[in-house]
């Protein structure tokens, strides 16, 4: 389990926390799904929110496109294991299809990703990164506000209002579901890059 390096501390917290949601998000999600990794690491990756497998895992990253993340960063030598992962957004937002029993990915609205921002802040405070990278455009607008475009500002640093640098990349989901999934993983890559360099 990856979670013995959470900044976040005892379960016993994320079993508590549905008390203190501000949205209804929780109702429907297995559990609370906060962030994972070293409580001092450099850099912290914000996704959009958990997936199914992280829902039912209790930890980020743990499914198909978690996989394909670690591949890029092992691509650009950088360490998942000291990286801090978590999401804008801290339930699995769902709908479940007339057939089957998969659940599938619903868009979190503006006002999910408001009511979960006072605990992206406190992970960020928290964790004190030396940079943040943005994993789609949803955890993107949760700091950087609506306005920011994706395809103009990819792979270029910016500065949060906290005064750390960022950047922004796709979201490894949006990779697996391109029609030219090579190209959008060197995309990736490539941004990666700029965090990696960041490091040196």
């Amino acid at each position: 389990m990856r979670g013995h390096h959470s900044a976040q501390g005892p379960g016993s917290q994320t079993r508590r926390a549905s008390a203190r949601w501000a949205c209804d998000l929780y109702k429907d999600a297995t559990q609370t799904v906060f962030g994972d990794g070293p409580g001092t690491a450099r850099v912290m990756m914000i996704g959009e929110q958990p997936g199914d497998r992280e829902d039912v895992a209790g930890e980020p990253f743990v499914g198909p496109a978690g996989r394909l993340l670690d591949r890029a960063l092992a691509e650009v030598g950088i360490d998942r294991a000291e990286v801090y992962l978590t999401n804008a957004v801290k339930h699995f937002k769902f709908t479940l299809p007339e057939r089957g029993k998969r659940r599938i990915h619903k868009k979190p609205s503006q006002g999910e990703i408001t009511a979960c921002k006072p605990w992206l802040l406190a992970e960020l405070d928290r964790v004190k990164p030396k940079l943040v990278v943005f994993l789609g455009v949803t955890a993107a607008s949760a700091l950087l506000g609506k306005d920011f475009r994706l395809t103009e500002q990819r792979g270029r640093i910016v500065e949060l209002a906290q005064g750390i640098p960022a950047v922004a990349t796709v979201h490894p989901s949006a990779v697996l579901r391109a029609p030219d999934r090579e190209a959008a993983y060197q995309g990736l890559v490539a941004d990666l890059t700029v965090v990696a360099r960041h490091q040196e």
